[in-house]
């Protein structure tokens, strides 16, 4: 994690330039004293303007729902309870939504409304079906602005802040670049608050660096940002988190200029299923694999095979998706199996020869493809 004399931003736009990104404009930077400020709204929107003009096309995770409708509440800061924090949210989003559609408006570009929850992106078809609906609005020449239904989300189905959310995004869209903007000006040394990481590497050393506070208006915090920036980076997707107070900020990340914290992208682009079981498809179940099969996958790029089968937790169908554990119970990958938890129990630890003789047919010869299975970045971690 060290600044350099190269820019791997720039590096990798020698092969891909940014023509598709994604902005994330958290509540803190909206709404610095828990109020919508429209001048912020304006500055960015005659960025992604210029942009826009370039052939650059943008869409916008944007919070401040909240921020935009507690006071119609009676209250006055942000409310702690999940009613009330729904009951804020559809009070202000219409609000919000406004905001950004006058601004953008003023620039000759149209704002499309999305909201999702999780559950949006969990099924696969919905999760198709929201990518369809961003690809005909882009290609329309619209800016989506992207928000979480916070009016309907509950505890099960929330997705838990905008951050992870603009990650499952860039991913929908297939943004060349994903650029988080903050109330800081990036990711500080845990013993150096006021100097910024330049580049980050290695997610793992970022987590070090991480603080637990976060703002008035805000939900997740830096913790949020790393972990949405590492899990884009190992798909392929540089990422950077930058202050949204600095001047021009989007022009001048999306130049290639060093501002903020860069997330070097993995050098090989993770194909968009294997992006959507990592990041957005909730586990149905666990499959638990011996030692052998899990250096398999790790160091060949196997399929996992039901000789290494050991255990399986839960009940999931064909297709589902589904955690991959160590006999340790450390999740190492997440897969779509071929067999559903009834059959894999049944041909756990079995030869792969033996499978139909066991069940009476085979969809098979592999529980999970490789071509089904992605590795985790951080092994044990929720992706």
């Amino acid at each position: 994690m060290t600044p350099g004399a190269t820019d791997p931003l720039n590096t990798a736009r020698t092969v891909a330039p940014v023509r598709r990104l994604v902005v994330k404009v958290g509540s803190a930077v909206l709404a610095r004293a828990g109020r919508l400020d429209d001048r912020v709204l304006e500055r960015f929107a005659g960025q992604i303007a210029g942009l826009h003009a370039r052939g650059v096309l943008t869409t916008v995770v944007s919070s401040g729902a909240v921020a935009s409708g507690f006071r119609l509440l009676g209250k006055s800061a942000p409310p702690k309870t999940i009613v009330a924090k729904q009951a804020a949210a559809a009070l202000g989003q219409h609000r919000l939504m406004s905001a950004w559609a006058a601004a953008l408006q003023g620039h000759g570009l149209s704002a499309a409304q999305i909201l999702y929850t999780a559950d949006d992106l969990e099924d696969r078809r919905r999760f198709v079906n929201a990518r369809r609906t961003l690809e005909e609005l882009l290609s329309r020449g619209a800016v989506p602005i992207v928000n979480e239904n916070d009016s309907i989300s509950f505890a099960e189905i929330r997705l838990g802040d905008n951050d992870r959310l603009s990650a499952l995004t860039a991913n929908l869209v297939g943004a060349d670049l994903l650029l988080i903007l903050s109330s800081v000006q990036g990711l500080s040394p845990r013993d150096q608050p006021g100097k910024v990481i330049a580049t980050v590497a290695d997610a793992d050393e970022a987590r070090a660096h991480v603080r637990p506070e976060r703002s008035a208006t805000g939900v997740g915090g830096m913790a949020t940002k790393v972990e949405s920036a590492a899990m884009c980076a190992a798909w392929g997707i540089p990422t950077v988190i930058a202050g949204g107070a600095v001047d021009d900020v989007i022009t001048r990340v999306v130049a290639g200029e060093r501002i903020g914290t860069l997330f070097v992208p993995s050098a090989r682009r993770t194909p968009s299923r294997k992006r959507w079981l990592a990041g957005a498809a909730r586990s149905r179940g666990t499959i638990t694999i011996d030692e052998g099969a899990a250096r398999a996958l790790a160091g060949r790029n196997a399929s996992l095979l039901a000789s290494g089968v050991i255990g399986v937790r839960g009940e999931f169908e064909r297709h589902d998706p589904v955690d991959i554990a160590g006999r340790d119970g450390t999740v190492i990958a997440r897969g779509a199996p071929g067999y559903s938890a009834a059959e894999v129990r049944a041909i756990a630890g079995q030869r792969t020869d033996r499978i139909a003789a066991i069940l009476g047919y085979a969809y098979a010869d592999e529980v999970v493809h490789r071509n089904d299975l992605v590795l985790l970045a951080r092994r044990g971690a929720r992706p």
